[in-house]
């Protein structure tokens, strides 16, 4: 039987027991990639240290082995490097694949949804909590609403068939309470039949982690639906979690660059501001750079980008959240009210593709996530005095648009982030900042943001400046 047949290959490459909950899932797997082929999705959820990774790269294999194509994507650059290193193949953004740009010829300069041409071809999706199905104000990308659009490009192909795998306990997309692509009722919506499974089980290889021990503490706080408040953070015999004050950061920080290289480091905090803060002591006592920008300096798109990368196959566009290494400084320039530098940019997300670009110097130490709509206002109405002589307002458009400035990357420095910009990353050390904090402000919104910061490090996690109730010790 060649469910069967599938079920014992997965088995077999997974390597080791699987736990009860993992048996269950490959099940059911098994049976979905077998099954008469009709509109169905399947559901593949796990929590951290559950062994959800290593299920997805054992059918990734097995698939690979019968000669069964496979799709595999991710909601950001990072998040597909992430999967496509533990999947062991390539691995895309779901804009890249699912859209493609329109002429500039019409003037719209839209990403429509792309023809699926594939048969017969599984799409994998990791990091689905991170997908939204809010309707983006003048979006440019299909329908505005990139889960319709998700389920509709795969389901227009022949025979093919999804799997969404994500951890329901991660913070959902901006603006929402829940992760719309992880929910049986949202999916149900499309008149798909949902199939799912979800792990739960700690696998052994991990029991030994203070990291997923304290994430599985918080996770189960979430399911049990009380009334929250300070828990007690396990540190003691646990190397990978570290108990950090004010006084050591620094040192601690520069050891961590040493031993992982500054691109394996990060510094997860709760606002922007406490993230600028932390970039603006980084860079001075750490990296001894006085300049506003430096050479070699880590930057992280604040603002989606679709002018730079038009002849970058590797880029469609450049995403909020991506992140690059300044390579040349060339010159700074002033011009319609804000400061820009020419620079060469090395993206790290996409095979360390290189691109010359302008950025702002402006939202480098912004206090917003990124310009606010009245900048943006004032940079458009700068730019377009440029252009009074096109009297139609079309032609205006199409020169502002194409105008350097007007297109320059909004960016930041990105040493430390919010925890939604971390979202979907992973690496080798990782401090958690929670900044100011009280008892009344522990909730179900609190502790998936911890939840989400604790399980962004693969080796080392420091708790920076945690409040001593954590620890049962009174101030």
């Amino acid at each position: 039987m060649l469910k069967n047949h599938v079920k014992n290959s997965i088995r077999t490459v997974l390597g080791f027991e699987p736990t009860e909950s993992q048996d269950e899932m490959i099940d059911r797997l098994s049976g979905y990639i077998t099954s008469p082929h009709g509109d169905s999705v399947f559901l593949l959820k796990g929590y951290a240290g559950t062994g959800k990774t290593s299920v997805v790269s054992a059918l990734v294999k097995v698939l690979a082995g019968m000669k069964i194509k496979t799709v595999l994507l991710a909601p950001t650059g990072r998040a597909a490097k992430v999967l496509s290193h533990y999947a062991g193949t390539g691995a895309l953004t779901i804009h890249k694949k699912i859209y493609r740009q329109q002429s500039t010829a019409d003037g719209t300069g839209r990403f429509s949804l792309d023809r699926n041409l594939h048969k017969d071809t599984v799409f994998i999706v990791d990091e689905a909590s991170m997908i939204s199905n809010i309707g983006q104000e003048n979006s440019i990308f299909g329908s505005g609403h990139l889960l319709d659009d998700l389920v509709e490009y795969v389901y227009t192909g022949t025979n093919c068939r999804l799997i969404l795998v994500g951890d329901v306990a991660q913070l959902p997309p901006v603006g929402l309470d829940m992760s719309p692509a992880l929910y049986p009722q949202e999916l149900e919506y499309y008149n798909l039949e949902v199939l799912m499974s979800e792990l739960t089980d700690v696998v052994r290889q991990e029991a030994d982690s203070g990291i997923l021990h304290n994430a599985t503490q918080i996770r189960t706080m979430l399911e049990e639906e009380e009334d929250f408040g300070f828990w007690s953070i396990v540190t003691e015999g646990y190397p990978d979690i570290v108990r950090l004050s004010g006084e050591d950061l620094i040192e601690e920080i520069s050891s961590c660059y040493g031993k992982y290289g500054m691109e394996e480091t990060m510094i997860v905090t709760r606002s922007n501001k406490r993230a600028n803060k932390f970039n603006e002591g980084i860079r001075r006592t750490v990296l001894y750079r006085e300049e506003e920008l430096s050479t070699g300096d880590l930057l992280m798109v604040v603002k989606n980008n679709y002018y730079w990368p038009k002849e970058v196959e590797e880029l469609d566009f450049i995403a909020n959240g991506d992140i690059a290494e300044v390579i040349r400084i060339r010159k700074y320039v002033e011009m319609y009210g804000f400061r820009f530098a020419n620079v060469t940019l090395r993206f790290i997300d996409y095979k360390d593709v290189e691109i010359e670009c302008k950025i702002f110097l402006d939202t480098l130490m912004h206090d917003g996530a990124s310009f606010t709509s009245a900048e943006n206002k004032r940079l458009f109405e700068a730019v377009s005095g440029d252009y009074l002589d096109i009297r139609n307002k079309r032609q205006r458009w199409e020169k502002i648009r194409e105008n350097e400035y007007f297109n320059a990357l909004q960016v930041k420095f990105a040493y430390a982030v919010t925890c939604h910009k971390a979202q979907g990353g992973q690496w080798k050390a990782v401090f958690v900042d929670h900044g100011y904090l009280t008892e009344e402000m522990i909730d179900r919104e609190y502790l998936r943001w911890m939840y989400t910061a604790f399980t962004r490090p693969t080796e080392r996690l420091y708790l920076v400046n945690f409040k001593k109730e954590f620890f049962g010790e009174s101030n």
